[in-house]
């Protein structure tokens, strides 16, 4: 059993997007882009990865930390220069290939009047555009190689596409999928988080535990297992003692000490849920407007 489940209908869009940009289909006009979005935490970046994987696609991640540098051009010319690559795998490896950008929103989207909208924000969105219309003729400046590139979809990811340049998210460049499971895939993608714990929640707890915590997202839930190696950890820490902390979690050989799966039960985990709702109600709760009021 794997340690992770991904719902048909986010795999299938995924799959789909590759397979049309590589077949040759009459007379359909295939978007480069596939942007997937929809609220925090439930799971997007971890599950296009994995899909990805799946595939054995070759993939190219772009950092949306790498939409913007100092040099007026460079992420404009990093974006061609990734794709170029991305084409050459395909021919070297034979195989499928993708480039990715998780939460570009943040990256190349425009917030608010206190957000600087920069030469280079405006420069990733025209590269962008100017590929998916033209994929297969994508050039470095400085040079020109007339020869034809096969296309190598994007799949980008994030929260809030109306943050984006409108005519970048238009129908011909980018193919949207609004991302926000339904409460039985969220009950799938809980058990099999907490499936390789030994754990004595069943089908019924884990239900219950959903139900409690509804409102959250995956990641929510997972916070919610990590509580439980968190007191385990604390735990063997003090056991060691401090002076031997370093010499117990670093002189293995190279590789971290190994831990034994932690049992779990329902009480503790609403408990834990509890504990981290209180968490994000305390930072919900305005505190930083309340220091910085005028």
């Amino acid at each position: 059993m794997a340690g992770y489940f991904i719902p048909d209908r986010f795999r299938d869009r995924i799959i789909l997007h590759i397979a049309k940009n590589y077949a040759a289909l009459p007379k359909v006009q295939t978007p480069l882009i596939l942007g997937i979005h929809g609220p925090k935490g439930e799971g997007k970046s971890f599950m296009v990865d994995r899909v990805l994987q799946e595939l054995q696609a070759n993939v190219i991640v772009i950092s949306s930390s790498e939409l913007e540098s100092p040099d007026a051009g460079e992420p404009g010319r990093l974006i061609r220069l990734r794709y170029r690559e991305a084409a050459e795998l395909v021919k070297v490896r034979g195989r499928v290939a993708a480039i990715v950008i998780h939460d570009i929103d943040a990256g190349a989207g425009f917030w608010s009047a206190t957000t600087q909208y920069t030469v280079n924000t405006q420069l990733v969105n025209a590269t962008l555009m100017a590929i998916a219309d033209n994929p297969t003729n994508v050039q470095l400046p400085g040079s020109y190689d007339p020869t034809p590139l096969p296309r190598i979809p994007f799949v980008v990811t994030g929260n809030d596409f109306s943050k984006l340049y409108a005519p970048l998210v238009r129908d011909g460049r980018m193919s949207k999928f609004s991302w926000e499971p339904t409460f039985a895939e969220k009950s799938e993608i809980v058990e099999y988080l907490f499936a390789e714990d030994g754990a004595t929640l069943g089908r019924y707890d884990l239900e219950r535990l959903i139900q409690r915590f509804g409102a959250q997202p995956v990641d929510f839930f997972a916070a919610i297992r990590s509580r439980a190696y968190d007191d385990m950890l604390l735990h063997q820490v003090k056991a060691w003692g401090l002076e031997n902390v370093s010499r117990n979690l670093v002189n293995h050989g190279g590789h971290a000490p190994r831990f034994e799966a932690v049992r779990l039960d329902l009480d503790r985990c609403l408990r834990w849920g509890e504990q981290i709702l209180s968490d994000q109600q305390a930072i919900e709760g305005g505190l930083v407007e309340a220091y910085t009021r005028r």
